[in-house]
C-alpha cells in the first residue's frame, strides 16, 4: 500500500514538475540544457515525503540524468513519468518502505 500510494503521488509530482518547467521555459519551447538541476530543485522539497529519505538537489539531478538516459535507451512503451516512477521506486522504494515500517 505504501509503495502504490507513493508511486501514484510521485507520478503526479513528475507530471507537475513537467508542467511547471514547460511554463517556466515557454519562451524556449521547453528547451533547457540545465533541466536536471531545475527539476531536482522543484522536486526536492516533496521528494523526501514520498520516498522517505532525504535527497540533495545534486543527487536528485544526477539520478534524473541517469534515468533519462536509461529511458531513452530502453525505448520503453511507458510514458516517461511512469518509467521514472518505476526507476525511483525500485532504487529507493524498498529503503523508504523499511523506514516507514519502523
Amino acid at each position: 500500500m505504501y509503495a502504490a500510494n507513493n508511486a501514484a503521488r510521485l507520478e503526479q509530482l513528475f507530471r507537475g514538475a513537467a508542467a511547471a518547467h514547460h511554463r517556466a521555459f515557454a519562451a524556449t519551447n521547453g528547451e533547457d540544457a540545465g533541466w536536471p538541476a531545475w527539476y531536482a530543485a522543484y522536486l526536492a522539497s516533496w521528494y523526501v515525503d514520498l520516498i522517505g529519505m532525504p535527497a540533495s538537489v545534486d543527487r536528485l539531478a544526477a539520478d534524473l540524468v541517469i534515468v533519462d538516459r536509461e529511458y531513452r535507451d530502453a525505448a520503453s512503451g511507458l510514458a516517461w513519468p511512469e518509467y521514472y516512477v518505476e526507476w525511483f521506486m525500485q532504487k529507493y522504494g524498498r529503503a523508504a518502505a523499511r523506514a516507514a515500517a519502523q
